[in-house]
């Protein structure tokens, strides 16, 4: 399931994007990025963290009614939040290295902000269709982590980033079928 969302991530810089020739990496942005074969300039979207969102969780059964009048019942899926952070890396001919990094992360930003919901025809596998659909957000700064701690613990240089956060539905729940569907009631009275 994580590869879709990184194939669906690029396909949507891969769409969008007002700067050509750039390389989308899911590598972590440590010390020895770029790795052979990504070149830059470069996007990468590191997975960092993925978490149930509890806010987002719901008891309630969903009913399926199938033409042969059955009824399947199936438990709602669970929703998983996937952060990822989102670093620049310009192309190593830039006169000016620092500038060409920001152009290229605040474009990415235009694009991730454009779509609180990606779009159908950039979903890739098992997130075409999703239902819900897929939903994207710019994750505010009060639920951000440390990001000194993180490049420490990365071995890098502190960099500029964008920490961008998707929610799945994750179908974890077989449905059970649970019968025919009721179509008639039968009342008898009787006089006594």
């Amino acid at each position: 399931m994580f590869h879709d969302l990184d194939a669906t991530l690029a396909a949507l810089l891969d769409g969008e994007l007002a700067v050509e020739n750039v390389t989308v990496s899911f590598v972590a942005p440590d010390d020895q990025f770029p790795p052979p074969g990504v070149n830059p300039p470069a996007i990468s979207f590191f997975l960092f963290e993925m978490r149930e969102n509890t806010d987002l969780r719901t008891n309630e059964w969903e009913l399926e009614r199938r033409e042969d009048g059955m009824i399947t019942r199936k438990r709602p899926p669970v929703r998983v939040d996937c952060s990822y952070l989102i670093t620049a890396w310009p192309s190593e001919s830039a006169p000016d290295p620092a500038q060409d990094e920001h152009r290229l992360l605040g474009e990415v930003m235009k694009v991730l902000l454009r779509h609180r919901r990606i779009p159908a025809e950039h979903l890739r596998g098992e997130l075409v269709g999703q239902e819900p659909p897929l939903r994207a957000r710019v994750v505010v700064e009060s639920e951000a982590h440390s990001l000194a701690d993180f490049w420490s613990a990365m071995g890098g240089k502190p960099k500029a980033t964008l920490q961008y956060a998707l929610t799945l539905s994750v179908d974890v729940f077989e449905p059970a079928e649970v019968g025919p569907e009721v179509t008639e009631r039968s009342i008898t009275l009787s006089q006594t």
